[in-house]
């Protein structure tokens, strides 16, 4: 079993910020990827942020948070942080943590959500 628990969450006026926090624990052989992303009410759910697991640690950003937000990770933890900058009214959604993880007993990597966190950004 593998749990994906976000925190971070609130209510922030334009201008300000928040810092999400998004931690994977159970029967975790291997984490190959993380990130972020958000679903605004009547919207699709789009991608925020990413970041691979290992050495490079790359990371891939929303064209609308770049420069604004900035994803990092804790291998070690198997945590993964936001931190939002500059918030606009329009970075207002559920924000979900998504982890690609192979466990002890699968060969393959799944993918596992987390509950999501509401940010809610104020005009």
């Amino acid at each position: 079993q593998v749990q994906v628990v976000e925190s971070g969450g609130g209510l922030v006026q334009a201008g300000g910020s928040l810092r999400l926090s998004c931690a994977a624990s159970g029967s975790i052989f291997s984490v190959n990827a993380m990130g972020w992303y958000r679903q605004a009410p009547g919207k699709q759910r789009e991608l925020v942020a990413v970041v691979t697991s290992g050495g490079s640690g790359s990371t891939n950003y929303a064209d609308s948070v770049k420069g604004r937000f900035t994803i990092s990770n804790d291998n070690a933890k198997n945590t993964v942080y936001l931190q939002m900058n500059s918030l606009k009214p329009e970075d207002t959604a559920v924000y979900y943590c998504k982890a690609v993880i192979r466990t002890q007993v699968d060969i393959f990597f799944k993918a596992y959500w987390g509950q999501g966190t509401q940010v809610t950004v104020s005009s």
